[in-house]
């Protein structure tokens, strides 16, 4: 398979799987106390898993200022050092957060705000551009959207970032952003239990790129959560905000997830594939657009990710025994 896919209109070239940096950023919490990490991480494991990622061909990386309030930003920088100029670095704005009590405080959709958090992302990454700049307020007020557009056109035209995008589910609320010349993707909910036509409809009108979030539903089509094991403090699985699908609160993996995922096991993991090197090889074969970007936090995980890449997308006929299992289901 073609091991690279293009950031829809902008032309930057990225490899077919990204590696989504939330879980490398560690604990913190909401203003509520709400775990919103992954439970505690290593970062000297972190350093070496992103660095065997590139290893391995790897060449997109997505993370955001909020994630454990500055310090995801902190270490993919360190992980990169002197090889930032073979990857495509993506991150995010629009929150507000205390990184001494790693608690986020707010959000902010000013076009001030969005100029003071790319400042104070590109310090913490080490870097003197973001090449993919993304709103992180899914549900933004569309009009004040359009004006954070606009100043990502001057930050385009000052070299301070590349392209852009919005971080949001909703086809109309992307479409705002779609307008901007130098928009070049959406990122986005899919995966194979949780399907986006719509956004892949808009992906495909507009030019865009639909990188994927949430690409093995939050770890629930890596398989490890079968025997429904209790999560650790401190992981957002634990005590899952509504947003959350696929995890009940103190309960673990829902069985009903459970069983669909149970049902796909055989076809995705036919021609050798792991579990979630199945699930990413329907996310290419679902569109030429997508980038999947699994979350990691091993140079284990890094390896089963980066290796979905030699297995490439499903065929034909898995895509329409995977159509069967769902709607069977």
């Amino acid at each position: 398979m073609e091991t690279t896919r293009t950031l829809g209109r902008s032309g930057i070239e990225v490899s077919a799987v990204g590696f989504g940096c939330w879980a490398i950023g560690g604990e913190w919490q909401g203003p509520d106390g709400q775990p919103l990490g992954w439970g505690k991480v290593d970062d000297e494991e972190s350093v070496r898993a992103v660095r065997r990622a590139l290893d391995l061909g790897v060449t997109f990386f997505d993370t955001a200022d909020v994630y454990g309030t500055g310090h995801s930003e902190r270490v993919l920088g360190r992980a990169l050092g002197r090889r930032r100029d073979e990857v495509v670095v993506a991150t995010k704005w629009g929150n507000v957060f205390d990184p001494d009590t790693r608690t986020l405080t707010g959000t902010d959709d000013s076009p001030e705000h969005l100029r003071r958090a790319l400042t104070a992302s590109l310090r913490r990454l080490g870097t003197d551009r973001v090449d993919l700049y993304q709103l992180h307020l899914a549900d933004a007020d569309p009009e004040r959207a359009a004006r954070l557009r606009d100043t990502c056109e001057d930050l385009v035209a000052q070299g301070l970032i590349r392209a852009y995008a919005w971080s949001t589910d909703d086809p109309e609320r992307a479409a705002v952003f779609a307008e901007g010349p130098h928009c070049a993707a959406v990122q986005h909910a899919l995966n194979v239990l949780d399907d986006a036509p719509a956004m892949l409809r808009l992906c495909e009108e507009a030019d865009l790129a639909s990188v994927n979030r949430s690409p093995l539903a939050m770890g629930l089509l890596t398989g490890k959560h079968a025997g429904r094991a209790p999560l650790q403090e401190g992981d957002i699985r634990a005590r899952p905000p509504v947003w959350l699908r696929g995890f009940g609160a103190g309960t673990g993996a829902d069985p009903e997830w459970l069983a669909r995922v149970e049902a796909l096991r055989e076809v995705l993991t036919s021609d050798g594939r792991t579990l979630a090197q199945g699930a990413l090889a329907w996310l290419w074969a679902r569109s030429p657009r997508t980038v999947p970007i699994p979350g990691f936090r091993s140079v284990a995980q890094a390896e089963e990710n980066a290796g979905a890449l030699e297995k490439g997308p499903l065929d034909e006929e898995q895509m329409a025994e995977v159509g069967r299992v769902l709607a069977g289901g």
